[in-house]
């Protein structure tokens, strides 16, 4: 699976990238049809804690998968994301069976 990462307006340190990729390349296991991976990283201009804006677009075979979250950390928003596009693909590859 070839993993895209754009971080816009800051700089991703190497810990962060690495963390993602990890995440993002056990997803295989939930569908293993997977082409690739764009992830958008943003720090939004807002009063609240909660700026940090991670965005998730799966290529799949003949479908795009999307989600996006925002939290206080890039880290538990990658969770969260992960989690949500986990439960995304065990629906689609549902579909795609029947």
């Amino acid at each position: 699976m070839n993993i895209t990462i754009q971080s816009i307006n800051f700089k991703a340190d190497k810990k962060l990238l690495n963390h993602l990729s990890e995440k993002i390349n056990k997803l295989d296991q939930f569908y293993d049809q997977i082409i690739d991976a764009i992830v958008f990283l943003k720090v939004e201009n807002a009063e609240d804690k909660n700026n940090k804006v991670l965005e998730l677009k799966i290529n799949v075979s003949s479908n795009t998968l999307f989600v996006a979250d925002r939290h206080s950390s890039f880290e538990s928003a990658c969770d969260l994301v992960i989690d949500s596009m986990r439960n995304q693909l065990m629906k689609y590859k549902g579909k795609q069976k029947t």
